[in-house]
């Protein structure tokens, strides 16, 4: 596969402030609802570094593309959040978990604004802060879509054990320690399973790029684009 230095430099800005605002947003929320766990930590911050993971946001992302993988994904440091410390610690963590999609399609919404701004800039510049913009739209509508998936770790994962009646949320929220392999397995082993079959499995990639399709069609309709 060719990737140029270009495309690397489309991507990686884009990917940086996305994942960075998503992780800044959870640590805020948690901070304003009583929670200073992640505050302590440094990590109510726009320092990519503070919450990049080297496996999850740059090797397992490359892994996926090189591999030709139906559904790319990635993840960052987790926020830690000590639930118990929150003012209302089930309606709150609702909160927390939203806070990131949230910011994510607030920066799908800017990215889509700032189209409108290309006319004004110099040609040589206008391709590059376009193709920059395209991908902040995607990116950010990936990742809300993705994150809200009800699966812990996941955010969606953790709406639905804060919204659910107790005993649906219990067994719900014994999976976050198996959450990851649980969404390897749906995303990437059952569909290569399926193709040694000849069957196609790849139900939940398909429904994911669905809902990232349809997001993104909102965003520029709303932002004027479409």
């Amino acid at each position: 596969m060719n990737i140029s230095f270009y495309n690397i430099s489309v991507w990686v800005l884009p990917l940086l402030l996305a994942i960075t605002f998503h992780e800044a947003a959870h640590a805020f929320v948690a901070h304003r609802l009583g929670d200073n766990t992640a505050s302590q930590l440094g990590r109510v911050s726009f320092n990519p570094l503070r919450h990049i993971d080297p496996f999850g946001t740059v090797i397992l992302p490359a892994m996926l593309l090189f591999a030709h993988s139906p559904f790319l994904f990635g993840y960052a440091k987790p926020v830690p959040v000590n639930f118990r410390k929150l003012n209302n610690p089930r309606l709150d963590m609702v909160w927390v978990a939203l806070a990131g999609p949230a910011t994510n399609i607030l920066l799908a919404l800017a990215s889509g604004l700032a189209f409108h701004a290309l006319p004004s800039e110099p040609i040589d510049s206008a391709r590059w802060i376009f193709d920059n913009l395209k991908n902040s739209l995607v990116i950010n509508a990936v990742l809300a879509v993705f994150n809200m998936m009800p699966i812990p770790p996941l955010d969606g994962g953790r709406v639905a054990v804060g919204l659910l009646p107790r005993p649906l949320a219990l067994p719900l929220a014994r999976l976050e320690p198996y959450g990851m392999m649980i969404l390897i397995a749906l995303l990437i082993l059952l569909p290569l399973a399926g193709s040694q079959f000849g069957l196609n499995l790849d139900v939940i990639s398909g429904i994911l790029r669905t809902l990232c399709d349809y997001v993104i069609q909102a965003v520029l309709i709303l932002t004027g684009n479409a």
